[in-house]
């Protein structure tokens, strides 16, 4: 429970959704989709605050998001249009809600996997996936 090393504005800015409905913004650090857990540091003050560390087993998503801001009425749709990185896919998970967008690497056997938007208007630069807590992946 200490302090980061590092400004807030050289760490990750993420969104990251609990499995039971709960969202924390704040900066990552130490992230690795390699490894079972990270430090989520507050998203106001983070160099005076304490963080916290956080499971992935607990863990729907990591939303790596321009900004906390974003806009909370969106929904992302699988549009119709080609996909930035790799093929498209649509992931439900055990809760019901649906992501689509553009994987690269997606591979069951790991703990998760990053996956893209397809909307050029998207606040979400990079999505990673906890597999464990997914009901259901359809790649195209």
């Amino acid at each position: 429970m200490t302090s980061p090393p590092v400004a807030a504005d050289k760490m990750n800015r993420a969104v990251v959704a609990f499995l039971d409905g709960r969202r924390f913004k704040g900066y990552l650090l130490n992230f690795s989709a390699l490894k079972e857990n990270f430090r989520l540091f507050a998203q106001e003050h983070s160099q005076q605050q304490v963080g916290i560390d956080v499971l992935m087993k607990d863990l729907k998503a990591i939303f790596f998001v321009k900004d906390f801001e974003g806009n909370p009425e969106k929904k992302e749709t699988a549009v119709e249009c080609a996909p930035k990185h790799g093929r498209k896919i649509v992931v439900t998970f055990n809760d019901g809600e649906e992501l689509c967008g553009s994987t690269e690497a997606y591979s069951a056997q790991k703990l998760g996997f990053f996956m893209f938007p397809l909307a050029k208007d998207s606040n979400n630069l990079r999505i990673f996936v906890i597999n464990k807590n997914i009901r259901q992946v359809k790649v195209h």
